[in-house]
Formats: structure tokens, C-alpha cells, sequence
């Protein structure tokens, strides 16, 4: 079946080409003839000239591929195998907000020919590909599921940041809805996947399998900021505590920390949602989700009441936050939880200067309303370590000191710095 793909008579589409769907459509590029398609015509335009929107890639992996990036729909209907790699995000209320993954099942839909097959990466929970996306397929293409085209689910798992374990290095969970098109896509990413796949015996297993892998690492992380608030109580470090534990074999290496992003801070919410369709309040999942959401505001009541036990005017103080970013070494902003720390602590009047090596500006103020200076002032009474980027590392206790004094807090929340300052007032989780 592969074979068609290999001689270029038939083409593969990406949908969505951001941190997930670029990688994608370039690795399929490589071996066989790709469209990539996204929405965003600036960002597109980005990529016909070799560059990552979201600073993933180099211009080097642009190299060498068969591919036309394009924002007109109009392009992708000449393929006959389409992979949709849109965002799922939640909305405010915290349940699934499905309309970009729906979108893009319309846009899709109107490609859709017999025999078509259409492959979804994006997370969603059980069931979803099949209940929500197939009948907006039905209904844009006028065809018959499982008669006229049929569709698969095979679940990303690309890590932002991360250059070791990236696409071709970790195993693809592949799924399809008759054994035909499990084959097919099976074939096709295992062509390019060196790591090779793992057939799941259904599209609800797939789904399912990719939902508690983020859930499982929330539900670690949770335990973490946990024990860090008892630890606090007993005056113990929970890094050096963490360390200790961490020399048995099977102590799992977790540590504690705000949790954001567009994955682990928010897959779990799917779960949860669908649980609660099905008449099930999940109780573990949805404690480990409140004591994540609410570590920005230990941090914030910390750091405020240092500052009061300093005699402070709370309207007079200012306070450095370094790093904006939802992770180290990466420029996405997306679900970032230290705009909730800086609005935190601008609730008790603080003045508040952010920084960040890696984040876009203009794409800051414009998504959380907060202006990032270019580099840090001086006169802090305190500086919030957020996101430990690697342009952070190197720096020492001299460093703080001239951003903020000897009376400052250092406060450090991936406790990176907690053998290196001996002067200052230190806190971490």
C-alpha cells in the first residue's frame, strides 16, 4: 500500500504545522510528496523560507524535502492521506475546546475523496476522533465513514525543547479503524519513525493511551508541590530531600514546579471532562490538577510575606521575574502559568519588571496584556527565578546581589541556585 506513496502518486497533508505538525510533515517529506498547510499565513510564509515559527527547528531540516507549505485549503485536495496536528487547549471554564480540531475536520472534509484516509495527532480523549470528528468529515465531504474513507489516530509525543528525544527517536503509537488503514498508516510512519511502532488494537486505546502519559506525569508533579508545602512546615529542603530519595533505584525523579503548557497542564482536563460525561467524578486526577493550579499562588503568598516581615511598603517594592516561557529553553507562551504569579502578585500592588531570553515581546503583551523589558533594572527587593533557561545557569550570587542587594529574596523555583547563595534570603519550592 505504501507503494503509492513512495513513487509520489499519491500526496500526504499536515494540518497544523506548529511544534507538532511541522516536524511531521518534514520528516514524511523526506521519504515522500507532502502539503503542509496551516491557517496562518504569516507563519507559513515563515516556513517557505526555512524558518520554525516556533524556533524548534533549524533551516537545516528544511533541507532535502519534498514539500509546498501553503495557507490556501484549496492546495491540500490532491492528497489522499491527511494528518491533523491542530492544538486542543481548554477554554475558561477548563473543559475541552475542540472548535480548532473541528476546524480543521471542516477543512479536511472538504478534501476528503473516496478512499481518502485521515489521520489525527492532536490529544483528545477517548472516543473523540470517532463520536466528534468523523461526522464533521460525513458532513463537509458527503461521503460514508468506513465506506468511503476511514480514519486513524496515532498520538504525538513531541516534547518542546527537547533534541534527544524528538520524532523519529521515540516510539509512534499508530491506530486505525479497519485493519487496512491500520496497515497503511502503520507503514507510512513506521518509514520514518526509526524507533519504530506500536499497533494499538483500536482508535479509543490510542486516544486513551496518549491522554494518561501527560496525566501521569501531572498527578507526579502534583505529589511533588505537595510535599514541598509539608516540607515547608518542617523546615526541610524538598530538593535536597527529593536528592536523598533519588539514590534508591526506583525512586521516580520527579520535582516540583508550575505546571503549564499546552500538554501536562492541560490533558488531563479531557480526561476528566469525558469521565464526567460518563457519570464519573475522577477524584485523583482533578486533586492532582487543583494543587498544581495553585502553585503560583504559594509562590506569590511567599514572597509577599517576606516582604511584609521586611517592613515593606508592598506599593514601593519591586520585584524581577526572569522567565515567561511555559518550560526552559523554549519560546512558547502558550498556557504559561507565570503570568497568573505576575498578576498574583500585582494584586498586592507590587511593581513588577519580567524578563525573558527566549520569548517574543510583542507576542507577550499582546496574549497576557504584560511588557517584558529588554534587560533587568536594579533595586529589586526580590527576583523570582520562574523558568530555569539555560542562559540562567551560569550566573552566581554576585549576579543577584547587583540586581537587588544583600537584603533581597532570591526566590528560586526549580531550586537550581540552593547550593550557590549564602549571603541573600533564599526560598524554593
Amino acid at each position: 500500500m505504501i507503494e503509492q506513496y513512495t513513487s509520489k502518486k499519491n500526496k500526504i497533508c499536515v494540518v497544523g504545522l506548529g511544534y507538532v505538525g511541522l516536524p511531521v510533515a518534514l520528516e514524511f517529506a523526506r521519504k515522500f510528496s507532502v502539503v503542509g498547510y496551516d491557517i496562518n499565513a504569516r507563519r507559513v510564509a515563515m516556513m517557505q523560507k526555512a524558518i520554525d515559527p516556533s524556533n524548534e527547528l533549524d533551516p537545516a531540516e528544511f533541507e532535502g524535502c519534498d514539500i509546498i507549505f501553503t495557507a490556501n485549503p484549496d492546495e491540500i485536495r490532491t492528497c489522499t492521506f491527511f494528518v491533523v496536528a491542530v492544538p486542543t487547549p481548554i477554554n475558561e471554564h477548563k473543559n475541552p475546546d475542540l472548535k480548532p480540531l473541528l476546524s480543521a475536520c471542516k477543512i479536511v472534509g472538504q478534501a476528503l475523496k473516496k478512499g481518502d484516509v485521515a489521520v489525527f495527532e492532536s490529544t483528545v480523549y477517548p472516543g473523540c476522533t470517532e463520536e466528534d470528528c468523523v461526522p464533521v468529515l460525513e458532513r463537509e465531504s458527503g461521503l460514508v465513514f468506513g465506506k468511503d474513507f476511514t480514519v486513524g489516530y496515532s498520538p504525538e509525543r513531541i516534547n518542546p525543547g527537547d533534541k534527544l528525544h524528538t520524532l523519529t527517536k521515540i516510539t509512534k503509537v499508530v491506530s486505525g479503524s479497519d485493519a487496512k488503514t491500520l496497515a497503511l498508516v502503520s507503514e507510512l510512519y513506521d518509514a520514518i519513525v526509526t524507533a519504530g511502532v506500536h499497533e494499538a488494537s483500536s482508535i479509543k486505546v490510542a486516544e486513551a493511551s496518549k491522554i494518561i502519559e501527560n496525566t501521569q506525569r501531572d498527578l507526579n508533579i502534583a505529589l511533588m508541590n505537595e510535599l514541598s508545602l509539608i516540607f515547608k512546615k518542617m523546615d526541610i529542603n524538598t530538593y535536597e530531600v527529593l536528592e536523598a530519595a533519588g539514590t534508591k533505584w526506583n525512586f521516580l525523579k520527579f520535582s516540583p514546579g508550575l505546571v503549564g503548557g499546552h500538554c501536562i497542564g492541560v490533558d488531563p482536563y479531557y480526561l476528566t471532562h469525558k469521565a464526567m460525561e460518563l457519570g464519573y467524578f475522577a477524584r485523583v486526577i482533578t486533586a492532582g490538577r487543583n494543587i498544581n493550579d495553585a502553585v503560583h499562588t504559594q509562590i506569590a503568598k511567599e514572597i509577599v510575606q517576606y516582604l511584609i516581615d521586611q517592613d515593606k511598603s508592598l506599593k514601593q517594592t519591586k520585584v524581577l521575574v526572569m522567565g515567561v516561557t511555559f518550560k526552559e529553553n523554549v519560546s512558547d507562551i502558550r498556557n504559561s502559568k507565570v503570568p497568573e504569579l505576575i498578576r498574583e502578585l500585582q494584586e498586592f500592588k507590587i511593581n513588577i519588571d519580567a524578563v525573558d531570553p527566549y520569548a517574543d515581546k510583542e507576542e507577550f503583551e499582546h496574549e497576557y496584556g504584560i511588557v517584558l523589558k529588554s534587560t533587568p533594572g536594579q533595586g529589586y527587593d526580590a527576583v523570582v527565578l520562574a523558568v530555569n533557561h539555560e542562559d540562567y545557569l551560569g550566573y552566581d550570587e554576585d549576579y543577584f546581589k547587583k540586581l537587588m542587594g544583600k537584603s533581597g529574596l532570591l526566590y528560586d523555583v526549580k531550586g537550581i541556585f540552593r547550593d550557590r547563595i549564602h549571603e541573600m534570603a533564599y526560598l524554593s519550592l
